[in-house]
């Protein structure tokens, strides 16, 4: 049977129950601060001094080195991430890739990936890239002239062009950094004693520096598999608070998403600042309207290509001289400033893999959005499937031109609401789903769906 709420009962909840409504807002999981607040900022830099032990871990390096090179990289990763917990299920995500573009040669390629099994299939991902990357020049002329050189970083120790494939490559912020938040949260979240709903994955890509190249391997097979993905956080240069411009930040993280407006990666980026906000309220999540910086990509792009939702973490101050060069070592990182960014994304994915999954907003025959003009035909009125694990729902909304939503108001355990008044030609609106606990799922947006087999027309720039 379908459960209506009607005009007047909206009504009588939204201004007769404000307070009662913020009261809730407030209200956070204890089991949630408690797992952030285990984010140790010594165990990332002991995790970040190991991966730059290992000289280079350059996806063409040597790959049966006891202690240098990727294969000695991958491997101490793989045994770190087994010894935290036997819930954790990890294993070598491997593939075989055929000389290419900048790969000079037949090699295999081994993403490691720590699996944490939820009640349901479902999946949030926490990822960086283990592979590292210095070439003559570092991130190129046109960054090195157009950003000063770091007077507190070393001088640039001589490349030998003809050596490309062991040279030192410490990648410590690239994206040593990203790997060791994954990595932490490997062991912060399978040492929790939560039950969560869904299944977390804590991954660690290859190859990102050859063209996104573990993740679009990886993201390919899971849509080939149907395996559902709901969430990807992608961490990629996220430990340094100091630009090369000499401004430091400590306080904020960027987050990119691509379009549109209301894209799955768009939802999934408001939900990071909206959940992020309020378990780690000293940081503020900055959230960027584009899918990475100019000229440059990272791994989440290779999801997108997939139909994925996923987001990229970027540091706010970037030091370009620091970047793709054997300057990139320990001094230039900020250990707090990291354990901040990866306590960000412990309360997002924590807060998401507890929720239960969004409503569906979209009908089964047509995808069309369950939004129509009932009953006076200047109302909006809303209909959802019900989310399994939902006692309750929160209808979002925000003038058609505003970047985020404006409004919200927790509604009971229905699947239709009737607003009053409200021209749906002149406002966007969503729904969450949301357990007895509080936990609140991503938001469904009711917009015009992309159609299946709408091929990618854009190729994600390097890596880094």
């Amino acid at each position: 049977m379908k459960k209506v709420m009607s005009g007047v009962a909206f009504l009588t909840l939204l201004f007769g129950f404000s307070g009662t409504l913020a009261a809730q807002q407030s209200d956070l999981d204890p089991r949630i601060l408690k797992l952030v607040q285990s984010v140790s900022e010594d165990r990332l830099t002991a995790i970040l001094k190991k991966l730059e032990s290992f000289g280079t871990r350059s996806t063409l390096s040597s790959q049966d080195k006891p202690d240098r090179g990727i294969g000695a990289a991958r491997q101490w990763i793989f045994d770190e991430m087994k010894s935290y917990s036997p819930k954790l299920q990890v294993s070598f995500d491997t593939y075989m890739v055929a000389k290419q573009g900048r790969i000079t040669r037949d090699v295999e390629v081994r993403n490691v990936m720590a699996v944490l099994p939820g009640k349901s299939p479902r999946r949030i991902y926490v990822s960086g890239h283990y592979d590292s990357l210095a070439r003559a020049g570092g991130q190129g002329a046109a960054n090195a002239a157009a950003a000063p050189r770091d007077p507190d970083a070393p001088a640039p120790s001589p490349v030998d062009p003809n050596a490309p494939l062991d040279n030192v490559a410490p990648g410590v912020n690239d994206d040593g950094s990203g790997t060791s938040v994954a990595i932490e949260l490997a062991r912060v979240f399978s040492q929790s004693g939560i039950d969560f709903d869904a299944t977390l994955v804590f991954m660690c890509h290859v190859g990102e520096e050859q063209g996104l190249l573990g993740a679009k391997l990886h993201a390919e097979k899971a849509a080939t598999e149907k395996i559902r993905i709901d969430a990807v956080l992608n961490n990629d240069i996220v430990g340094n608070d100091k630009g090369g411009n000499g401004i430091i930040d400590g306080a904020t993280i960027r987050v990119y998403s691509e379009g549109p407006e209301d894209s799955p990666s768009r939802e999934l980026a408001r939900f990071v600042q909206r959940w992020g906000a309020r378990y780690v309220p000293s940081h503020t999540v900055r959230l960027m309207a584009r899918p990475d910086r100019f000229g440059r990509g990272g791994d989440h792009s290779a999801y997108n290509q997939f139909g994925f939702p996923a987001v990229g973490f970027r540091e706010s101050r970037e030091n370009f001289t620091r970047q793709h060069d054997v300057r990139d070592t320990f001094e230039g990182i900020s250990p707090a400033y990291l354990a901040q960014n990866a306590r960000v994304n412990a309360a997002s994915a924590a807060s998401l893999a507890l929720a239960p999954p969004a409503p569906v907003v979209n009908s089964e025959r047509g995808g069309q959005p369950m939004i129509g003009r009932q009953p006076s035909g200047y109302d909006a009125n809303l209909r959802w499937t019900a989310s399994p694990g939902a006692v309750a729902y929160r209808i979002f909304w925000r003038e058609a031109w505003g970047p985020d939503w404006q409004h919200d108001v927790l509604v009971g355990n229905v699947t239709q609401v009737n607003l009053p008044g409200m021209q749906i030609d002149d406002f966007v609106f969503g729904v969450a789903a949301v357990d007895a606990e509080g936990h609140e799922s991503l938001v469904a947006p009711y917009v015009t769906p992309v159609r299946p087999g709408t091929p990618v027309k854009t190729v994600p720039p390097p890596g880094g």
